[in-house]
């Protein structure tokens, strides 16, 4: 599927304001913001036009960020978007931004998608972009258009115009079917890349391409694939003696790090995907597991028990001496590096209650982002700014998906079709 984009012209004169949005985690206020229903071009482009409104909306809401004003308090009703809008209107029902658009089909059957942003103050317009595509591809348009706004009214990379790849989970829970299953960040489009006749486990994204790589339990020992997501062509990295767990790509997508299991303990081991060759970099007694590159591909962190129970560490990628970084109270697992490099997420274990928290990659500033009974496996989106997790209540009941923002703010429950678990983010698509 191919998106063209080019900019709008301005029509607002004067230099463009700086980000209003200041993400303070302790005084923070969403921004007022007004998204009127995108105009149609032609009569028959109403219901598009709604469409994308709708989930330019749901994003920007759902990110916590934004506070889109209710439609029916407009005091005026946007029909041409190449005409200035009366900031008036808007400024009386306390919209600090609005957003204009236009939907229209073209001869050749594609779609052009138009819209500007603007800062209801001073009258300007911040940015402006038309885009043609496929009439099918309209909820990804909304997603780009999403992230453009994000991106211009708080200076950082948006999230939405992204993929989660999740194990789908579905029956009685002691014959359980997993299925691998791809999805929008926003749980629309979920498609399924597994028929689950076989176990599957720990999907990740490769950063450079859209593959994923997973664990499957079939017949003999357990497999790590390869899985192009756009061709459905799979192909076994390795076939190990033993156990292999938490195969995970690094940061330029040619090797992938994993944990293999020999005797009592298992150790870290790296492949080249291109030579098929096998690096060895741990050799302890110990339990080292679930590794994760920096975003720069210099170091990495794993889960160990060698100091007794499960810690995070931290070494170099090529192998080395490795550094303990968790000390509080409790077990530390399931380390993954933020995108951005600035913290770890992990998985924390201990009086009774399972939490999700970061923590700095040198071990300090260390956050419980939320907590409870059973929350496992920290993903982040692309920007660094939202962790995706599971949460399993137990019971008869089985487990579903959360974000939160990494201020602790904002838990919100992902829609799944089923119950769902270990979901991994995709970098962005564009």
């Amino acid at each position: 599927m191919t998106v063209t984009g080019s900019t709008l012209a301005a029509l607002g004169a004067g230099p463009a304001f700086a980000q209003r949005l200041r993400i303070d985690p302790n005084e923070f206020q969403p921004l007022p913001i007004a998204i009127p229903n995108f105009v149609a071009g032609t009569p028959s482009d109403g219901e598009v036009g709604v469409g994308v409104t709708q989930v330019i909306t749901n994003n920007l809401k759902r990110s916590g960020l934004f506070a889109p004003i209710d439609q029916a308090a407009y005091l005026e009703k946007i029909v041409n978007i190449d005409v200035q809008p009366q900031f008036n209107n808007w400024k009386s029902i306390n919209a600090q931004a609005l957003v204009t658009g236009r939907m229209t089909r073209q001869g050749d059957g594609r779609l052009k998608a138009e819209f500007r942003l603007w800062d209801v103050a001073t009258g300007q317009q911040l940015t402006g972009q038309q885009y043609f595509t496929s009439p099918e591809s309209w909820r990804r348009i909304a997603h780009i258009i999403s992230d453009q706004i994000y991106e211009r009214l708080t200076g950082e990379k948006g999230y939405f115009d992204s993929r989660v790849v999740f194990v789908d989970e579905s029956g009685a829970k002691e014959r359980r079917v997993k299925r691998l299953a791809l999805m929008d960040q926003d749980g629309a489009n979920v498609r399924y890349l597994t028929p689950g006749k076989d176990l599957v486990l720990t999907p990740r994204f490769s950063p450079s391409t859209q593959e994923i790589t997973y664990m499957e339990f079939g017949q003999g020992d357990p497999r790590v694939y390869l899985l192009n997501i756009e061709t459905g062509q799979r192909e076994i990295v390795g076939n190990f003696p033993g156990m292999s767990f938490s195969p995970r790509f690094s940061p330029d997508g040619q090797r992938v790090i994993m944990s293999l299991q020999q005797g009592g303990n298992s150790n870290l081991f790296v492949m080249d995907l291109r030579s098929k060759s096998t690096t060895r970099l741990t050799d302890t007694p110990a339990i080292d597991t679930s590794p994760s590159y920096a975003p720069d591909g210099g170091q990495i962190c794993f889960e160990s028990d060698r100091g007794g129970k499960p810690q995070i560490y931290v070494m170099p990628a090529a192998g080395g001496q490795a550094q303990r970084i968790s000390f509080g109270d409790g077990s530390y697992s399931t380390p993954v590096w933020s995108p951005r490099g600035d913290y770890i997420a992990f998985t924390k274990q201990g009086g009774g209650q399972f939490s999700i928290g970061i923590m700095k990659p040198d071990g300090s500033g260390e956050r419980l982002l939320t907590s409870g009974f059973h929350n496992e496996g920290p993903t982040f989106a692309p920007n660094g700014r939202v962790v995706m997790f599971f949460r399993d209540p137990g019971g008869n009941g089985g487990p579903s998906l959360f974000t939160v923002d990494i201020s602790g703010r904002n838990e919100l429950r992902v829609p799944t079709p089923g119950f769902a678990s270990d979901p991994a983010w995709s970098p962005l698509l564009s």
